[in-house]
C-alpha cells in the first residue's frame, strides 16, 4: 500500500479535535484517529461527528479492545469507523470475534503490539487471524523513558505480510527512517497536534515521507541522559513542576539576581548558621556545570557573598541555592551568576567548617541528594530526582508544547476557559 499519513487526535475535546483535524486535512493528511482518550472523553458520538465532517476520509478509532470484540467493533463500525483498533493482548477469541465483526460491517481492524511480551510472535498469530494492519506502537507514557519503535519495526517488517503501521513520538526527522524500515502508516500525534502552525507542520511530514528524508523538527523531540541540561533549559520551573504532578518545589528560596536561570546536577553541602567554610569548600570539589544546594535549616546569618561567587562564576558552575542567607547583593548582581536563597542579609559568619559536602539534605522542604536535578528560574526552584530526570525533562517538554498550541488558540480567538472547555471538565462531587 502507499505510504500514509494518520493523524492521531488524542483530546479530551471534540471541538478542538475536529478544529486541528481540519487544518491536518487541508494540509494532506490522509486518515483521522479518534484517540483513545477523545472516546472515552466524548464518546463514539465523535465518530459520528468525524464522519459528517469529513466525508471520503478513513476515519480510525483507537478503541483498544480487550474484551467484547464483536460488540465494540460493531458500535465503532456502525458509528462510521473504516478501521477499528484492537489490542495485540487480547485472547484470540476476542480478535477472531473483532475480525468477523469488522467484516460483517464494512470496517478493517488494525491490532495495536503495545506492551506484547513477544510481539514478533504475537504478529505471526495475528497474521493468521486475518487481521487488516498491525501496528508497532510505543506509548507516550513510554517515549517519555527514551523508547522508540525502530528496532523492534525493522525486526517485524521481515516477519509479515500485513500492511505496518508505527507510532511513537514520531517526527519529520525520524519518519523517513520508519519508512524506510518497513512501515506503510506513519501515526503522528504531537508533532502535528501540538504544532503551532498545524497546517505547515502536516505539509512538512508529507514532505518528508514523500522524499524520505529527514526534516529538523523544533517539537516532540526526546533527550536521553547525556541531553538532560539541554532539555531542562528548555523548559521553566512551572513546566517541571506540572511534569511532576505539582511537586518538587522549594519553599521560600527565590532569585536573587531577577532573570537567570539554571539547570544542573546537585552537590549537597550541610552547614551550620553563618558557618561558610564548607560551602567555600565545596565551590573546589565540584564539577563544571555542578549547582550548589547548600542546607543553613534557614539560618539569617550570610554563608555566601561576592567573593564565593566569583570563585563559583571562574569554576563555570551552574548556579547555587542557599536555605539560608546571602549578602553583598549589588555586587551580586553586577556579576550576574544565578542564586536562589531565602534571606538577604548585610552580616556574614565566621568559616568555623563544621557540616558535610555529599549528603542527602533537606534544603527548602525538599529532600536533595547530590546528583539530582535542580533547575531555577524566577518562578523559584525545583528538585527532581536523578533516577526520574530522563522522564521528568521529556514531560516537562511536553507541558511546554501543550502550552504552546493553547497559546496558539487564544490567540485565534478563543479563551482559555473556552479552548479547555473548563467548566466540564471540573470535577463532578456529592
Amino acid at each position: 500500500m502507499k505510504v500514509t499519513l494518520q493523524v492521531a487526535l488524542d483530546f479530551v475535546n471534540a471541538d478542538r479535535a475536529i478544529s486541528i483535524a481540519k487544518q491536518a486535512i487541508e494540509a494532506g493528511a490522509d486518515w483521522l484517529e479518534a484517540g483513545t482518550p477523545l472516546i472515552k472523553s466524548e464518546g463514539l458520538d465523535v465518530i459520528r461527528r468525524f464522519k459528517d465532517e469529513f466525508p471520503g476520509h478513513v476515519i480510525v478509532a483507537d478503541m483498544k479492545i480487550m474484551d467484547t470484540g464483536s460488540l465494540e467493533t460493531e458500535i465503532a463500525a456502525k458509528a462510521g469507523a473504516n478501521i477499528v483498533c484492537v489490542l495485540g493482548a487480547a485472547d484470540d477469541s476476542t480478535i477472531r470475534e473483532s475480525v468477523k465483526a469488522a467484516r460483517k460491517y464494512g470496517a478493517k481492524i488494525m491490532v495495536d503490539l503495545i506492551n506484547v511480551p513477544d510481539p514478533i510472535h504475537r504478529a505471526a498469530a495475528l497474521e493468521k487471524l486475518g487481521v487488516d494492519f498491525l501496528c508497532v506502537h510505543v506509548g507516550i507514557d513510554q517515549q517519555m523513558r527514551g523508547k522508540n519503535p525502530l528496532d523492534f519495526l525493522t525486526r517485524l517488517a521481515s516477519r509479515t505480510h500485513v500492511p505496518l503501521a508505527v507510532a511513537g513520538g514520531v517526527t519529520s526527522e525520524t519518519a523517513p527512517g520508519l519508512i524506510q524500515a518497513g512501515a506503510s502508516i506513519i501515526i503522528v500525534g504531537g508533532a502535528i497536534t501540538k504544532a503551532k502552525d498545524i497546517t505547515r507542520a502536516t505539509r512538512q511530514m508529507k514532505k518528508a515521507m514523500a522524499t524520505k528524508k529527514a526534516i529538523p523538527s523544533d517539537i516532540q523531540k526526546k533527550y536521553d541522559t547525556a541531553g538532560l541540561c539541554e532539555a531542562f533549559s528548555q523548559v521553566s520551573t512551572p513546566n517541571i513542576s506540572d511534569a511532576m504532578h505539582k511537586h518538587g518545589a522549594m519553599h521560600e528560596i527565590r532569585s536573587i539576581v531577577p532573570g537567570l536561570r539554571m539547570a544542573g546536577p546537585a552537590l549537597t553541602v550541610e552547614t551550620l548558621n553563618g558557618d561558610w567554610a564548607k560551602p567555600i569548600e565545596a565551590i573546589d570539589k565540584a564539577t563544571k556545570g555542578t549547582v550548589l544546594v547548600i542546607s543553613v535549616h534557614g539560618g539569617r546569618t550570610a554563608v555566601w557573598g561576592e567573593l564565593a561567587t566569583w570563585s563559583a562564576k571562574r569554576k563555570r558552575l551552574a548556579g547555587v541555592v542557599i536555605d539560608g542567607a546571602v549578602r553583598d547583593i549589588d555586587d551580586l548582581h553586577q556579576i550576574k551568576f544565578p542564586i536562589f536563597a531565602k534571606h538577604r542579609v548585610p552580616n556574614a559568619g565566621e568559616p568555623k567548617g563544621f557540616g558535610d559536602i555529599g549528603g542527602e539534605i533537606m534544603c527548602g522542604g525538599q529532600i536533595v541528594r547530590t546528583g539530582d536535578w535542580i533547575i531555577g528560574d524566577d518562578s523559584g526552584v525545583v528538585v527532581v530526582p536523578q533516577e526520574e530526570a530522563q522522564e521528568i525533562a521529556n514531560r516537562a517538554l511536553d507541558v511546554k508544547e501543550q502550552e504552546n498550541r493553547i497559546r496558539e488558540e487564544i490567540k485565534s480567538g478563543g479563551s482559555l476557559g473556552s479552548v479547555l472547555k473548563v467548566k466540564k471538565w471540573e470535577k463532578k462531587v456529592g
